[in-house]
């Protein structure tokens, strides 16, 4: 068997990447992944996994400092250390990067290691040498992390860091100015928070969590200035000077200036796509009026058999948007006719704490869509089993058709957001109603129950409040 002949060869070992290695390879087709760094991808090495990690130690610390001696349990003083709690965050990424490698072994991938990029037709080049696919070539290169140098913030990996540099950090920093109030940065600002740091978040738009129900993001804006994180809003940085231990920002809120001091800026506005240096030009693979490739619904680009997925291939940029396309473009190459994505209906996490997860659409896009809509609440105050755990922050909402009780939209706050999330997910996948949710028998105490109750609550008949 050639060496250099592949039935599919996928460039980039990332979530998206690798799950469509392996649904390709459990189809029989003889598979291969270009990868240059570890394979994971930016999720498993410097994104999803240590970040999580790192905020479950911020969840104990502030659990332990915070709450322990009302759930009567006395501790002494509490030494904080995020160097010790980066390190574990470190093994956890490693443990998972080894399970990809695993993984790939298990399913006899081939994993070719170094820089990819496409050679014409069905060819990619790796590192000057020539590999073939006889059904097809799958991108999947996902993005990095990147500054605003317009704003003199050029990540130096110093005073300037990313998110990649802030899973590193041996000590968290005295103070803390974090750019991006999206996801990455309300992240940060949690773990560094618990860890002793001063945080100021600085968004340009007019709230946090801007992509997120405007409730969601106002529950979420009083936990953290309850915890004395400073919050801008509608905050624009003009300028920056960086000096030895310590960066100074010049900040416009309300059209007035103000200078911000801080010793690490983190950036969390956005990333960059990687779609420089793979051939996208040479093999014809065209790029949208956003910067992201061009893909039909089956993801083909404009280059006759090469496929897209991941983040370059379009919004939502999430890992687990990624992965599922992963597996649908294995079976499309595999000659199976695989079920449509539902991109209106992929879960949006922050595992901030509390956490916010939500599913379709805002109150505010029901509102410009014109739809006839009711909404059902329940907060988490009045929910037994938040109460036992002491976890009452938040709410589940449920945004229902007025007339058949279809799922618009569903948003939750709350310390298991994300798990909590999925009901709906598979409600509306189904096409169930609100009816149908709170038929479903829900355990007692649960958190699961609020999401009943939001449901009774829009039909005008919550029990519990």
């Amino acid at each position: 068997m050639n060496e250099k002949q592949f039935d599919v060869i996928i460039l980039g070992g990332g979530p998206a990447g690798y799950v469509c290695a392996i649904r390709s390879a459990q189809l029989g087709m003889r598979t291969a992944v270009v990868e240059r760094n570890k394979l994971g991808g930016v999720c498993v090495n410097v994104g999803c996994i240590p970040s999580k990690a790192l905020l479950h130690s911020a969840w104990v610390a502030n659990l332990i400092r915070h709450d322990a001696k009302e759930l009567g349990i006395e501790v002494g003083d509490v030494k904080l250390d995020f160097g010790a709690a980066m390190r574990r965050s470190r093994a956890v990424s490693e443990q998972n990067s080894k399970g990809v490698e695993f993984l790939m072994k298990k399913h006899k991938v081939t994993v070719l290691r170094g820089q990819g990029k496409l050679a014409g037709g069905l060819q990619v080049e790796v590192d000057g040498q020539k590999y073939a696919a006889a059904k097809g070539v799958v991108l999947a290169t996902g993005t990095r992390v990147k500054g605003l140098p317009q704003a003199g913030l050029e990540i130096d990996g110093k005073s300037v860091i990313s998110s990649d540099e802030a899973l590193f950090l041996e000590k968290a920093p005295e103070s803390i100015a974090i750019v991006g109030a999206g996801a990455v940065g309300m992240e940060f600002a949690d773990i560094f928070n618990a860890f002793g740091s001063k945080v100021t978040i600085i968004e340009i738009l007019p709230r946090v969590l801007p992509n997120e129900d405007a409730e969601s993001s106002a529950a979420i804006a009083k936990v953290y200035k309850r915890r004395k994180i400073d919050i801008l809003t509608g905050a624009k940085v003009k300028g920056a000077k960086v000096g030895s231990g310590a960066v100074t920002l010049e900040v416009e809120v309300e059209g007035k200036v103000q200078k911000l001091q801080a010793e690490k800026v983190l950036m969390a506005a956005g990333r960059a796509l990687n779609v420089d240096g793979i051939g996208l030009e040479q093999a014809g693979v065209k790029l949208d009026e956003r910067g992201f490739v061009k893909v039909d619904r089956d993801l083909r680009t404009t280059a006759e058999g090469i496929y897209c997925i991941g983040d370059i291939a379009g919004p939502p940029m999430l890992a687990h948007k990624g992965s599922r396309e992963g597996v649908y473009v294995a079976e499309l190459l595999a000659g199976k006719k695989p079920h449509p994505i539902r991109y209106d209906n992929i879960p949006s996490v922050t595992y901030c704490h509390p956490e916010v997860a939500s599913i379709g659409l805002t109150e505010e896009q029901c509102k410009e869509k014109g739809l006839d809509y009711v909404v059902g609440r329940f907060p988490f105050s009045a929910n037994g089993r938040a109460r036992a755990a002491n976890e009452t922050d938040g709410f589940v909402k449920i945004i229902r058709d007025r007339k058949y009780g279809e799922i618009l939209g569903a948003h939750i706050v709350a310390s298991h957001a994300s798990e909590l999330i999925h009901e709906l997910a598979v409600a509306r996948e189904n096409e169930y109603t609100v009816e149908e949710i709170e038929l479903a028998v829900h355990a007692h105490p649960t958190l699961s129950e609020a999401v009943a109750e939001a449901a009774l609550d829009s039909l005008g008949r919550v029990m519990h409040v």
